[in-house]
């Protein structure tokens, strides 16, 4: 044998170690913190939950548990990342989605009965004649009787076309009636009001920016402009937002070509611009947008954009104040996390999240209560903007940073008429439940009125209030005349308000309501007076900033000027939102 065979053995051996040790050399220097991080963090998730699972002395659900920890892990992030159960991800995203399966009705539950509110035109339940006012007792097997609204949603809705047995009790009618209803696709609309205010103007309220938004308000404007809309007031009191991309298309068929939206930007997301085409069909017309501390994320955007190209005027109370983007991610289950990727900035370069510290979620809750109890909602002047100052695109006028919209025009919340006695009798819910009750009472007669004018009317005849204080007395609301009378016009908006949104549709209980609101009424006064696009005094400073481009993009372009500590949340109930709390099925 010679020497070469011989030492063949060793030299591969020898070989073999000094490849484990060069591996590990490289893996250990160029991976580093990677490894420890491994080490540290998702495997040590892994194996806690391995420990648990195998040692620990009770028997414990390690899928509960991971359903535990998820929300709080991603509350150590920001207050708008998020993470959805797979039983609520369905329904969270029915809303944006624009349908769903079911059996076509609107429903409240009173006393423990599913009581239905009107029925959806075009519906299965129309087509097969359940009516408003019927009370549903079971479906299929299952009885509904006091269900709770989850629960009585989850046996209405399923896949559309599978069938579902019915049981109703309706009024006249001694014996239960049982109906065959086959599920169909159920449009969720977005805009719940569009009409004519007076001969030119035309009103729009959107709730939500969902799939089908930009659609409806398409269709919603042409309607109008066919009525003879030459301005337009568009509501966003209320509305929480939804998808971006929404807002964006918006806002496009108001603006002129080229001119700034929105522009996104975060750690991993380079900026990103978004800017109006030119197509947009109503360029010119007179604008005006209504917001209030329930306006959020997509509605700030739009106002943002209308605002700071000078388009049109901003009314109302401050928005929410929410500037962070989230992107939905799937998981397997069915359950979803919404993660914030980015930040978005108005046209004028401002980031509109208002301050939260991490670990006070709470606290971030409460912002909107805190305003309230420093009296903002009442007084101009106890608005809290602590962001830098910024300019609008083409008049110079200052706008600011952090903290929401500011509207260009501020109109207080009126509570000169507020009593004890009517706040009792609102948050105890007796003014809905005597509605209720009342439109039950009296549907036949109700519906056969076409307007909400016309069902006011013949309800300022029925001397309901006084109808309400036995009705109160009956149900331990101790009788205060005094105060009753001096919250009349109060009891009387909420009484007739519930009523007719019982026996009628959304748009003639919002149309009912903006009639006496001041907000809805100074924007027709501005447009009556044709100052509905923003105007500036003509000072130094405006000409200056106007033709120092140089100051101009200054203002304009530093996405640094939005703290790291903005980001955003959940939004308030909406404005005009009817006290009968309502689900679809």
């Amino acid at each position: 044998m010679n020497n070469k065979t011989r030492f063949t053995p060793l030299l591969i051996a020898i070989g073999v170690v000094l490849g484990i040790l060069v591996g590990t050399f490289y893996a250990g220097h160029f991976s580093g913190n990677n490894l420890k991080v491994i080490n540290t963090g998702s495997n040590k998730l892994n194996y806690l939950l391995q420990l648990i699972d195998n040692n620990y002395v009770d028997t414990v659900d390690i899928q509960e548990l991971v359903e535990d920890a998820l929300p709080q892990i991603l509350s150590e992030l920001d207050p708008h990342s998020s993470y959805i159960p797979a039983s609520e991800a369905q329904q969270a995203d029915e809303d944006l989605r624009g349908s769903f399966s079911g059996i076509g009705v609107s429903f409240t539950i009173q006393r423990d009965t599913v009581n239905v509110m009107s029925v959806i035109k075009g519906g299965p339940s129309e087509k097969i004649g359940i009516l408003a006012g019927d009370r549903i007792i079971s479906a299929d097997t299952v009885n509904l009787v006091g269900m709770s609204d989850t629960d009585v949603m989850k046996n209405l809705k399923g896949p559309k076309g599978t069938h579902v047995k019915i049981g109703i009790v309706r009024h006249g009618t001694p014996d239960p009636i049982h109906f065959d209803v086959v599920r169909g696709d159920i449009p969720v609309e977005s805009i719940d009001a569009s009409y004519m205010i007076n001969e030119t103007t035309g009103y729009m309220r959107v709730k939500n920016f969902g799939e089908q938004t930009y659609g409806e308000m398409l269709i919603s404007l042409a309607r109008l402009r066919i009525n003879g809309m030459q301005q337009l007031i568009i509501d966003l009191r209320g509305n929480r937002g939804g998808y971006m991309h929404v807002p964006i298309q918006m806002a496009n068929e108001f603006l002129s070509r080229g001119q700034l939206i929105v522009y996104t930007e975060g750690r991993k997301s380079k900026r990103e611009e978004f800017r109006s085409d030119g197509h947009g069909s109503f360029q010119k017309m007179p604008l005006i947008v209504l917001i209030d501390e329930g306006s959020a994320s997509s509605s700030e955007i739009f106002a943002g954009a209308i605002q700071d190209n000078d388009r049109g005027l901003i009314i109302g109370r401050r928005s929410f104040g929410k500037g962070l983007v989230q992107q939905p991610i799937d998981f397997r289950d069915g359950s979803v996390v919404r993660l914030t990727i980015a930040r978005y900035y108005t046209p004028s370069g401002r980031c509109i999240q208002k301050h939260y510290d991490i670990g006070h979620a709470q606290e971030y809750e409460n912002e909107l209560m805190a305003r309230y109890e420093r009296g903002e909602f009442f007084i101009e002047d106890s608005i809290r903007q602590d962001g830098p100052e910024y300019k609008t695109l083409l008049l110079g006028r200052t706008v600011y940073g952090g903290g929401g919209i500011r509207p260009d025009i501020f109109i207080p919340e009126d509570t000169t008429s507020v009593t004890s006695y009517y706040k009792e009798a609102l948050y105890t819910g007796l003014i809905r439940q005597f509605a209720f009750n009342y439109t039950d009472q009296h549907r036949q007669k109700l519906i056969t009125f076409h307007t909400a004018a016309q069902l006011e009317k013949y309800l300022r005849t029925q001397n309901l209030l006084e109808q309400f204080a036995q009705f109160g007395e009956q149900h331990s609301l101790r009788r205060r005349n005094l105060l009753m009378q001096r919250s009349r016009e109060l009891f009387e908006q909420s009484i007739y308000g519930n009523i007719i949104y019982n026996a009628m549709t959304m748009e003639e209980y919002i149309e009912f309501l903006n009639e006496r609101d001041p907000v809805v009424l100074k924007a027709v006064e501005i447009m009556q007076q044709g100052k509905a696009f923003p105007q500036v005094e003509a000072d130094t400073e405006a000409v200056a900033l106007l033709t120092d481009k140089k100051t101009h993009r200054g203002y304009f372009n530093d996405a640094t000027r939005c703290d790291t500590r903005f980001t955003t949340l959940r939004q308030p109930s909406h404005h005009g939102a009817p006290q009968t709390a309502t689900q679809q099925g």
